[in-house]
């Protein structure tokens, strides 16, 4: 009879626990109007782009970023509105208009060296100081491919900030 018991309560219990565990797991947040993930990272396609406190240009501008190609982080959308951030979390609202999907990394470490290819046992074709900004091509696990100044490296995504850290770029 127990053993009966036992069979009845795990047979209703297994499926509960499974709910629960499905409920528990993180739905990817997608935007509400570009139905794109959030976050995700974008390129400022100006060399000037106003951040405001709000969603609208009666919003009062609270930052002005000024470097064209700077990799930024969308992480609301309202409108025709994206509200951004930076590697240091400054940001605000920016019209979409100024924004490109096309990718950028800002080097993050005090040097980072540029590889022929993903392996730190790889020859050093380019070294990028801390805040210079390159064009992301291409990201593994461990290491994302730039273009700077004309040339073509590896880097570890550990120095750069524009990629997911489990992102991965084809």
């Amino acid at each position: 009879m127990w053993n009966f018991v036992r069979a009845v309560m795990l047979a209703l219990l297994v499926p509960l626990a499974a709910a629960a565990i499905a409920q528990d797991a993180p739905e990817p947040r997608l935007g509400a109007v570009t139905n794109l993930p959030l976050p995700r990272f974008v390129t400022l396609k100006t060399s000037e782009g106003n951040a405001r406190r709000g969603p609208g240009l009666t919003h009062r501008i609270d930052w002005v970023f000024t470097r064209d190609g700077m990799p930024l982080l969308i992480t609301a959308e309202y409108g025709h509105w994206r509200r951004v951030e930076d590697a240091e979390g400054v940001g605000g609202w920016m019209h979409y208009a100024l924004l490109s999907g096309s990718r950028s990394a800002l080097i993050t470490a005090d040097m980072a060296d540029l590889h022929d290819s993903p392996s730190e046992d790889s020859t050093v074709v380019l070294r990028a100081q801390k805040d210079v900004v390159a064009t992301l091509l291409q990201c593994t696990a461990n290491w994302c491919r730039l273009r700077l100044a004309g040339e073509r490296g590896w880097v570890l995504k550990s120095q750069i900030w524009g990629v997911g850290k489990d992102e991965i770029l084809e």
